[in-house]
């Protein structure tokens, strides 16, 4: 359990949680192998949760509209779709393990629940949310023109 929390200690995301959140969240975190090449989730999949890397790289592929060039997450600690924890929609992303990964899932549940409990840890995660999506829309913004077609 503790060495769960200490992965989600790392974890930037994470960081809007205090120790005893993430004592429960590790807790209720199951760590999990994925082999190189193994799809972690694909675009369109309703992920129950969010993963934090523990070891390993991951490839990142957009579907669809947002297509653009795959991404690697080989950071340790790097989260891997934090909307998760809160949306239950499906993700235009496709992870895919390049190497042998380790990860630790923490689900939507568990993270909801602390979020009920915690009315300020829900307002750090909509804060951050908010933040995330406000990089997102930003670096969608060159884009902007061409997807209006002028």
């Amino acid at each position: 359990m503790d060495d769960a929390a200490g992965v989600l200690a790392r974890a930037d995301f994470f960081d809007i949680c205090d120790d005893e959140q993430l004592r429960m969240l590790g807790f209720a975190g199951d760590r999990k192998h994925f082999d190189a090449d193994a799809v972690i989730y694909k675009a369109g999949d309703v992920p129950s949760g969010a993963y934090v890397l523990i070891e390993g790289t991951v490839k990142a592929r957009h579907e669809g509209a947002e297509a653009g060039k795959p991404y690697a997450l080989s950071e340790p600690g790097s989260v891997i779709s934090p909307t998760s924890l809160i949306l239950d929609k499906p993700r235009p992303v496709t992870f895919t393990a390049v190497t042998d990964c380790e990860l630790l899932f923490v689900p939507r549940t568990a993270f909801l629940k602390l979020a009920r409990q915690s009315p300020e840890l829900a307002a750090r995660a909509a804060q951050r949310i908010e933040q995330e999506l406000g990089r997102y829309m930003h670096a969608l913004e060159p884009l902007k023109g061409k997807m209006k077609g002028g």
